[in-house]
């Protein structure tokens, strides 16, 4: 029996911001079902986690941690709750994490995971669970490694214990003032160097975890190796190279019992791979209904769920949009982000009346309708480490046109036309003129080649992205450490 303990800032259903929330939850449970482990998982005890759960949560233990380099000891509570056949802990301090979200800014947030990946491994032997395996989910929890090989190095309870750290998007690495982490860490001098935790003067959390990991992930073998490169490295593309002898890929998996259009709750019209023609353009007739939309099934409705920001190719988007739109064409919004992508996208509503629905705003429900409803997933990023958008849309018999990038490149096979294979459209100039033209292109398969649209829709739902593949990966590379390194 080998023991894994994943770490990292949030996790579904209680807390999520993004897709490492998704990952948080549905790998863990992933590998329990796979037997032979005893999976858990630690997160901060965030104040704005509903109180369904926080009511719920058990007690386990407190105590007191050195913490600064002044030794002042500070509170660590440890709760308890069972999910999902897992059991989490949530690490207590209402200094630390009371702020009511789980983020604020850079500034902000750099002490108080500081003090959660100090606090991770200070909890450990206070429970009794020895991991053979920290598994650490990215810059919030990049110290935990720097911390198990340098002040807990000689620690006879981590004696073995490994640790492996996965990017889920290198964008955002923890980049914080030196004499900051220095204080509040109160790490050995010797890791503020160059060649370990040192950028440009500052300290990188995010390339303090990549040193001191013994294996580094990423969501997708695309971009494990565009992060290589200086277009995607993020000024940490020479640190990774150096490390690339311990760096992999591994795709995303979806989580079938949530986003499963056969038991779906929130969707208009349960239906499966022998019904999805009809039962999609029932969903949709009522989608349009309930987003004030031209009711009509024979539009092409496109769906957009995302962040509003630039690294989802949303200027593409901007700069086209009038010519995606037309008489045929209908497009979904949902999300939040950028102000000036939430002010485009309202723009376009009033524009494009009864042809564009802007949602500016996350719902899970609507997002749900919106799979089940929409012809096909618009997702032209600018990079996507993996994204989920595209799995869980293609679950859905959806239809994904991406840019072929990341993991969108790994997922999305393009059609071809001759031999009727393809489980979507891609492009991979990032271009906006490129991209209509794809778009134009599946806008011509699905008016004038029926059979062949809905043959690409069968092949998506088909398509196996499920976390159990995703897990037996990740199963490999824990016991390539524990009986191997």
């Amino acid at each position: 029996m080998s023991n894994i303990l994943f770490v990292g800032s949030e996790c579904d259903p209680f807390v999520k911001t993004g897709g490492l929330a998704d990952v948080m939850s549905a790998l863990p449970k992933a590998l329990a079902k796979q037997g032979n482990m005893d999976v858990r998982v630690i997160l901060p005890n965030y104040t704005c986690i509903p109180a369904t759960y926080r009511n719920n949560m058990r007690y386990v233990t407190h105590f007191y941690m050195d913490f600064t380099r002044d030794h002042t000891m500070y509170h660590v509570g440890v709760m308890e709750y069972w999910w999902g056949g897992v059991r989490f802990y949530f690490v207590d301090n209402n200094h630390f994490f009371g702020k009511g979200n789980p983020y604020t800014d850079m500034a902000g947030d750099i002490v108080p995971f500081i003090f959660f990946s100090k606090a991770v491994l200070a909890i450990m032997p206070v429970i009794g669970f020895k991991p053979d395996i920290i598994h650490c989910h990215d810059w919030q929890a990049a110290l935990v490694p720097v911390y198990l090989r340098t002040v807990y190095e000689h620690n006879d309870f981590y004696k073995g214990t490994k640790a492996i750290l996965t990017i889920h998007n290198l964008r955002f690495q923890g980049i914080a003032n030196m004499d900051t982490v220095k204080y509040h860490s109160d790490l050995p001098d010797y890791v503020f160097t160059s060649d370990r935790l040192e950028f440009k003067g500052d300290v990188n959390i995010m390339k303090g975890g990549i040193v001191y990991s013994n294996f580094i992930t990423t969501v997708s073998n695309s971009y494990a190796n565009e992060i290589r490169t200086a277009e995607y490295g993020e000024g940490l593309d020479g640190v990774i190279n150096s490390y690339s002898y311990k760096l992999a890929g591994i795709v995303n998996g979806v989580d079938y019992d949530v986003y499963n259009p056969y038991t779906d709750g929130y969707i208009y019209d349960r239906y499966g791979i022998d019904n999805f023609p009809d039962a999609k353009r029932w969903n949709k007739e009522k989608l349009q209904r309930e987003l004030g939309l031209e009711q009509n099934v024979n539009k092409f409705m496109i769906g957009i769920i995302s962040r509003l920001t630039d690294q989802k190719g949303l200027d593409l988007i901007n700069t086209v949009m009038n010519r995606i739109v037309d008489a045929h064409t209908q497009v979904v919004i949902i999300g939040t982000g950028d102000k000036k992508y939430e002010d485009s996208f309202r723009y376009y509503e009033n524009y494009h009346k009864g042809r564009v629905c802007s949602n500016i705003m996350y719902s899970n429900e609507r997002a749900h309708k919106l799979y089940a409803a929409a012809d096909a997933i618009l997702v032209p990023s600018r990079f996507e480490p993996c994204g989920l958008t595209q799995l869980i849309a293609m679950r859905y018999g959806t239809v994904p046109i991406v840019r072929e990038t990341g993991g969108l490149r790994d997922t999305v096979q393009a059609y071809n036309g001759f031999d009727h294979t393809g489980t979507g459209f891609s492009f991979y100039d990032y271009n906006a003129e490129t991209m209509l033209g794809v778009i134009n292109y599946a806008k011509k398969i699905f008016f004038e080649d029926r059979f062949g649209w809905e043959g690409i829709a069968r092949r998506d739902m088909q398509s196996d992205f499920s976390w159990w593949r995703s897990a037996g990966d990740y199963r490999n590379i824990y016991n390539m450490l524990i009986y191997q390194w």
